[in-house]
């Protein structure tokens, strides 16, 4: 919650700094701290929406619309309090139905082989290249970095060495943490410091937190309807908390009968993303833990805590590894419970951490990060790659480029080379196999749609805007 409450830093970067951290714990105490931050922060990032109108994290920015409207009204302790109603609600709808599908879904995700997920690893790419916050273009370029990354290093099926110019410090690949904390966390530092050269707004006053009956009656079917679009949402790769709480406020203020309400204090405003972003944050999980697959950039921070703790994520990970599995779900139930008794009694104290100047906070968290990347191998040459990939980093947020196409690419990359290599010899270099096989001609399918889907849109919307302004062709009452 903390971590959502400070501007800037996110679930992502925070994870990114605590990946050393994680090293000298046991596995399930380190996924369940991760998870906790995850979504911890997302009901954080709603404090400073609501009152001073800047969002702590991604998936808070639709909460601003209404939530700052309603605390200029006096009733910032309303909007907080339907958002922590609905967070519980949403997430404890999220693990019960992450409890009931993601075993299915791992025993069937057992008859997949190397041609399925080359075309899972493909389609989860081309995924969160299409739903990226940052454009197509951009999102396609930055996945191309992340999988030309992946290729740094010995060969898995020759030896030879790849872009390793002759380093040794390269011969192994290039380390996901270095790149995770360069990228999320001197990269947002950053660009925050940058942008936070601005006058800081007071927050706003809290009183009366616990939301009227009327509060409740008018945004009971927001929070359910933004509970299910959430966990719809953060199964697929890309979707996640930010496009679930975009998806449930569209759909909320289109159902209204008073859709000029939204924007000027509506309470649905904030209960619909709130619920569909914490949904979103559990849901997500189900495709890491029960296919190897990381749904959205914090997932892939914690796929690589996985893996630092020696723990492979996929379809055995519930057979072989049930205490890490049913851990991490009866944590979420926990949880739940604690961010909806801690989140009124703490708002006074998450206030005054709102005055602290971010001079004070940056220069700690960047020594912290520097730190940390050291202790992982003893090496300096990562605490080099964190300040390259923290340049990059913010050079990326301010040319408009999504790092987290990079990081996720990156994380499949070395799945989706291994794969497509394995598939090709298994069909003898044919690669018309992929589609002789059923489950994974169905996922190249899908893979073709989500390509030609957007492009067919597009070709339409001018089309359309071609036949409207065409000459010869008048409107109802033009001459």
């Amino acid at each position: 919650m903390l971590i959502g409450v400070l501007p800037g830093l996110g679930p992502a970067a925070t994870i990114a700094i605590l990946l050393p951290v994680t090293y000298g714990m046991e596995p399930v105490t380190a996924i369940i701290m991760l998870a906790g931050i995850f979504y911890g922060a997302q009901y954080g990032g709603t404090i400073t929406s609501v009152l001073l109108r800047l969002p702590g994290e991604a998936s808070s920015v639709v909460t601003v619309f209404d939530g700052h409207a309603l605390a200029r009204q006096g009733r910032a302790g309303a909007a907080l309090g339907i958002a922590a109603i609905g967070s519980f609600v949403g997430g404890t709808l999220s693990i019960v139905a992450l409890s009931l599908i993601a075993p299915v879904v791992a025993g069937f995700a057992l008859d997949f082989g190397p041609p399925e997920y080359t075309v899972l690893a493909l389609l989860g790419i081309m995924l969160v290249a299409t739903i990226s916050t940052g454009g197509r273009i951009r999102a396609l370029a930055a996945a191309s970095i992340g999988l030309l990354l992946a290729t740094v290093g010995r060969d898995d099926f020759t030896s030879a060495e790849r872009f390793t110019f002759g380093t040794l410090s390269l011969a192994d690949g290039l380390d996901f943490v270095p790149i995770a904390m360069g990228l999320f966390g001197l990269g947002e530092i950053l660009y925050n410091l940058e942008e936070r050269h601005r006058a800081v707004q007071a927050p706003a006053e809290v009183t009366k937190v616990w939301p009227s009956r009327a509060d409740l009656r008018e945004s009971s079917g927001a929070i359910g309807r933004g509970s299910v679009i959430g966990f719809a949402l953060g199964i697929l790769p890309g979707g996640g908390a930010v496009l679930s709480s975009l998806a449930a406020y569209a759909m909320e203020k289109r159902r209204s009968p008073h859709p000029e309400r939204f924007g000027h204090g509506a309470i649905e405003g904030v209960a619909a993303p709130e619920s569909a972003n914490n949904a979103a944050a559990t849901s997500s999980f189900i495709p890491l833990l029960s296919l190897g697959i990381p749904a959205n950039a914090t997932m892939a921070v914690i796929f690589g805590a996985l893996l630092i703790q020696g723990v492979t994520p996929g379809p055995q990970l519930v057979t072989e590894h049930p205490e890490l599995f049913w851990g991490v779900v009866n944590s979420m139930y926990l949880g739940n419970v604690l961010l909806l008794i801690m989140s009124i009694p703490l708002l006074g104290v998450f206030v005054r951490i709102l005055r602290v100047r971010a001079t004070v906070l940056a220069p700690v968290t960047v020594l912290i990060t520097l730190i940390g990347a050291y202790t992982v191998n003893n090496s300096v040459f990562d605490i080099g790659l964190v300040i390259a990939f923290g340049v990059l980093g913010y050079l990326m947020k301010k040319t408009g480029f999504d790092p987290g196409p990079m990081v996720l690419a990156f994380v499949l990359g070395s799945l989706l080379e291994t794969s497509l290599r394995r598939s090709l010899l298994l069909f003898d270099g044919d690669p018309t196999g992929f589609l002789t096989r059923p489950i994974s001609g169905v996922l190249f399918a899908v893979f073709l749609a989500v390509i030609l889907l957007p492009l067919a849109q597009t070709l339409l919307r001018r089309s359309a805007g071609h036949g409207e302004t065409s000459p010869g062709t008048a409107r109802v009452g033009e001459p």
